[in-house]
């Protein structure tokens, strides 16, 4: 009886597929000469809208440190805040954790650190003193950065010097320089600038990183000139 009815369904089947039906099929008929629909491309995801810069200093650590659109997240390790009191006589400005303070957790640590430290001690200054601050809060692996994350550092960062209000600015490091200083000053950096930033201008100084003195003490006389004329600046 079996056999009979498994003969049966195989020549139902047989049949069929004879008939050009090798597929399932439902009620309603299909024209399968029609073309395919495109499928429609799938929708880009929308940009993340900018934050608004905030009003207060604080404020403005906290979103360097939580903001997601920071280009810092893209990095590894945790970021390396500004440190030092709003108003203070001086603030540094330099253009990235070095990997020592990235160790350290603070700006200008290890060998660099205690060069820093012999320079504003011979201004007769001390951390204490100044505000430290970098235009990237951690590093990028590298320590290369593209020309957008460079702009957007350097913007955000004129929003930190009208927060901070301090006196003058110490701009160190060639990549700093660059960022903030025009082209046509490049050739005289160890002289007096001004700089224009959110709030108004600040007196401004450049010079060489702690980390180039190091390996080419010969640029010590050079910035040597460069903190005089700071210490002239800030006496008057």
């Amino acid at each position: 009886m079996q056999e009979d009815m498994a003969a049966a369904a195989s020549a139902y089947l047989a049949w069929w597929d004879r008939a050009g039906v090798d597929c399932a099929t439902g009620e309603q008929p299909v024209n399968w000469l029609r073309p395919a629909a495109a499928s429609a491309p799938p929708a880009a995801l929308p940009d993340p809208a900018p934050s608004a810069k905030p009003a207060t200093l604080d404020a403005f650590k906290a979103w360097l440190a939580d903001d997601p659109a920071q280009p810092e997240r893209r990095w590894p390790g945790a970021p390396i805040l500004p440190q030092g009191e709003a108003k203070s006589r001086l603030m540094v400005i330099t253009d990235m954790p070095d990997p020592a303070d990235m160790e350290a957790g603070s700006l200008l640590a290890d060998r660099a650190g205690r060069l820093f430290d012999a320079m504003l001690s011979a201004i007769g200054l001390s951390r204490n003193d100044i505000y430290v601050a970098s235009l990237f809060s951690s590093r990028p692996p590298g320590g290369m950065v593209e020309a957008t994350d460079l702009n957007t550092a350097a913007d955000r960062m004129r929003t930190h010097i009208s927060l901070a209000m301090p006196d003058r600015l110490l701009i160190m490091g060639d990549r700093t320089i660059r960022a903030f200083l025009p082209v046509q000053d490049s050739a005289g950096v160890d002289s007096l600038h001004f700089f224009n930033h959110d709030g108004g201008i600040v007196p401004a100084f450049a010079t060489f990183h702690p980390r180039l003195l190091l390996g080419q003490p010969a640029a010590k006389a050079e910035s040597w000139r460069t903190l005089q004329r700071l210490v002239e600046e800030m006496h008057k």
